[in-house]
């Protein structure tokens, strides 16, 4: 199984500390995004990883050479990342992942590493990590399950209050799933109107295509999404106690 972590964003909402560096280089309880989540991949025993960078790029490929120069990752960039959004990133990765599967992480989500080790023991071949415990509102990635726990729908516009929870951008998709994924997505992406669609909807199709996707319920373990100053804080006050 492979890892894939979309790292191409501007990151504009948490200006200036996005000023001069990536948002995945933002300190978090004196480890960046990116340091921690790339250690969480190695302890869980992910030896593949695919990293599409956009907004400085160059100084992400010179941390990972710094700091992590065994780790076998590819990069892949996005070169119209000011103009595109995680769907357009994700189609990118289609060479890599080739016939496998694959895990994808947004690098902008600080999380404990057993977020991940209940995603991948779930012995399900498609899923993607859901907190119940969240006030949903415009922002979050929403979550439609069934009664046997199935994926429904994903999208930030979906009713919250029909919503079983918030997708945290950490998902599982099987190499079948990821073939549907990817044909869905080239097809979005031949349309430039569609450039700033997220993957997220993507699942919803996956799912209406005979892909079943579950839920993996991580609510109570800790774990932030940072797009704004209000984010940030929170992750530092969560992880400042390791």
């Amino acid at each position: 199984m492979k890892a894939i972590l979309l790292a191409a964003g501007v990151g504009s909402r948490i200006r200036p500390l996005t000023d001069d560096k990536p948002k995945s280089f933002i300190p978090v309880g004196g480890n960046s995004i990116l340091e921690r989540m790339l250690k969480a991949v190695q302890e869980v025993g992910m030896t593949e990883i695919g990293i599409v960078t956009g907004y400085r790029s160059e100084q992400v490929q010179a941390f990972i050479a710094e700091k992590f120069p065994n780790l076998n990752v590819t990069f892949m960039h996005n070169e119209k990342y000011e103009v595109t959004n995680t769907g357009y990133s994700l189609l990118l990765t289609k060479d890599f992942v080739g016939d496998d599967s694959f895990i994808k992480f947004d690098a902008d989500v600080v999380f404990e590493t057993e977020v991940l080790r209940k995603l991948i023991n779930s012995p399900v071949l498609s899923a993607l990590c859901i907190d119940k415990n969240i006030n949903l509102e415009a922002e979050e990635v929403k979550v439609i399950t069934d009664a046997e726990n199935k994926v429904v729908q994903v999208g930030k516009k979906l009713d919250p209050h029909q919503s079983t929870g918030e997708s945290i951008g950490i998902e599982k998709i099987d190499a079948a799933a990821a073939k549907v994924l990817f044909a869905e997505l080239e097809t979005l992406m031949k349309d430039e109107a569609n450039w700033q669609e997220y993957y997220d909807d993507s699942y919803t199709t996956l799912v209406a295509k005979g892909c079943p996707m579950y839920a993996v319920d991580i609510t109570g373990l800790k774990w932030v999404e940072i797009d704004t100053h209000e984010d940030y804080a929170k992750a530092e006050e969560i992880f400042a106690l390791e």
